[in-house]
């Protein structure tokens, strides 16, 4: 086994967008519409396990050579939508992030640094040819970002045991989803002036107005359902608990917000300690 394989890959939770494929310009509108029609759509352990294999080869592959021709479908009103995988474009952007979550030795040893330069290099190429580019799917480490459950209600808590084990997610359609973004933006900002949550928020926001407005937002725990005990996994609604802590602010009320983000951080303790402990 190569070190690089070896690295304990983190449980990690997805914030996707799931487009109508009225919002793709052809050949590529023509390419989903026959994709959902499929019989053999592939779901997300399909998408970690091609993801993890780029990294058993020696050297190993930092970002896939080609572009991942797969996505997400999702039924909403009647109308597909699909949230494209962009396996490459995430593996460029993951890259970038790898110096802030890994000892330099450690990331050496996985990904030695000339695969990385020429990985850059690949990247600033490719942006010049495509400036606009942005993910449709988002991911977050050992945690759920507290500025994610803003998006959602409770009412849109999803707690079911699929064919892939496990799942709990929410779902809101993308007008939703902007107008919460806002509500929470301005409540934060009369409360708290500024700070990293506003920032985060900020950042949400943007980038879901890159998106056709009949959108689908999803959060997905994704692997973090293994993180957390079944029956604290089943008691979760931190989506309620962000929104109960906005709702103290607006009102005036710290201590109820200091209470509903108390509950919120007990919670996700439990999920920082196993990250320690690996």
């Amino acid at each position: 086994m190569t070190l690089a394989s070896s690295v304990i890959v983190p449980y990690a939770a997805y914030l996707r967008v799931y487009e109508p494929l009225a919002a793709f310009p052809e050949p590529e509108r023509s390419h989903w519409a026959r994709y959902a029609k499929r019989d053999d759509l592939p779901g997300a352990q399909d998408e970690l396990r091609r993801s993890l294999a780029d990294l058993l080869p020696v050297p190993p592959v930092a970002v896939p050579v080609h572009e991942s021709a797969d996505a997400f479908v999702a039924l909403v009103d009647g109308v597909t939508c699909v949230c494209p995988w962009r396996t490459r474009l995430r593996g460029w952007l993951a890259l970038e992030e790898l110096p802030e979550r890994l000892p330099g030795p450690l990331l050496d040893a996985a990904l030695p640094p000339v695969v990385r330069r020429q990985a850059v290099a690949d990247f600033e190429r490719w942006l010049e040819r495509n400036p606009d580019a942005r993910p449709w799917i988002r991911s977050a480490t050992w945690h759920v970002p507290v500025r994610w459950f803003v998006l959602f209600g409770d009412e849109e808590r999803e707690f079911t045991k699929g064919d892939e084990g496990l799942i709990l997610r929410y779902r809101t359609p993308m007008v939703q989803a902007r107008r919460r973004v806002a509500r929470g933006l301005k409540v934060l900002k009369e409360a708290l002036g500024e700070g990293p949550l506003i920032d985060g928020l900020v950042d949400v926001g943007r980038w879901l107005e890159e998106f056709h407005p009949r959108s689908l937002v999803e959060l997905d725990y994704g692997g973090l359902v293994h993180t957390l005990p079944a029956g604290q996994l089943e008691d979760d609604h931190s989506a309620a608990d962000v929104a109960e802590g906005l709702a103290a602010l607006r009102d005036g009320d710290g201590e109820r917000a200091g209470v509903a983000y108390e509950r919120l951080t007990d919670r996700w303790s439990v999920v920082r300690g196993r990250q320690n402990a690996s």
